[in-house]
């Protein structure tokens, strides 16, 4: 064989070993992909929702999701600027914008995933006209979930608010035309002063403890451009907003099939967010 021949039969073996490492090597790596996401202690509901994320991502992106579960709403986006988990899911954005603010992080979401309309509830009255002159409604007294409460107030044509779609306080009331009492106390006390207040506003984890059902409410918050700022997402660090790899775990949550999971596991208290026009 000629020099000019084993030249060109080694170079096409070089040219088959580097098809064979980018056929073989690659999907394999791509296969062992993992990624841990922070999220609260989930109920069964929750579970079911993340593990059909969790199917999917495997199936068709190839990536492994692990979960790092707290108990403290604190602790998860700690756990992201810290490393310790590579992105979490349990807030909205709101939440976040506040503890970026707070904290001086640079934590932004990178993909949207559920929203849970919160309710005004009544045992005095059906329906939000029957409210008098003078009468209590209790909300949350934290910075979010105050705001998010008058914004359903606002929505009920109860009060206004001043312009602009940032956070609210109670001195960003602009007319209360029944003299209504605003009371703020924590959220997770709400439920509990239904049967002293005219109306409550309470979010819908403490709902479900107090054993309260959407039938319950007398007004539901609306899913308008107001609701934007309580959208859940899914977060990750800035410097990492555009990693593919997390792109593909938001594509696996973004799904037909995710959707129908939340729709059989919560009903109408919670909705799919990726598809929605809060217009």
């Amino acid at each position: 064989m000629s020099k000019k021949s084993k030249l060109i039969n080694s170079l096409v073996l070089i040219v088959i070993l580097i098809l064979g490492y980018f056929s073989f090597v690659q999907p394999n790596q791509q296969s062992n992909k993992t990624v841990t996401i922070g999220i609260m202690a989930a109920n069964k509901q929750d579970d079911a929702v993340w593990s059909q994320v969790s199917k999917t991502a495997k199936d068709k992106y190839g990536i492994t999701l692990k979960f790092k579960r707290f108990t403290d709403y604190s602790q998860p986006n700690k756990a992201l600027d810290n490393g310790d988990v590579d992105l979490n899911a349990f807030q909205h954005y709101a939440f976040l914008d506040a503890y970026n603010s707070k904290n001086k992080t640079d934590l932004t979401a990178i993909g949207q995933t559920f929203i849970a309309p919160i309710h005004l509830y009544s045992q005095s009255y059906k329906n939000v006209s029957d409210f008098q002159d003078g009468d209590t409604i209790v909300v949350p007294n934290d910075a979010s979930n105050e705001s998010r409460a008058l914004y359903v107030l606002k929505n009920a044509g109860l009060i206004e608010l001043s312009a602009g779609s940032g956070l609210k306080t109670t001195k960003d009331i602009t007319k209360n035309p029944k003299n209504l009492k605003i009371k703020e106390i924590s959220a997770d006390q709400t439920a509990r002063t239904l049967g002293d207040a005219k109306g409550v506003v309470v979010n819908g984890n403490y709902a479900t403890a107090a054993g309260l059902s959407l039938k319950d409410s007398i007004y539901t918050e609306p899913l308008n451009k107001d609701a934007k700022l309580w959208i859940n997402v899914i977060a990750a660090k800035a410097k990492d907003k555009n990693n593919k790899t997390y792109q593909d775990v938001v594509k696996a949550f973004q799904t037909k099939q995710v959707k129908q999971v939340i729709k059989e596991q919560y009903g109408d208290s919670e909705q799919a967010a990726w598809d929605q026009h809060f217009n």
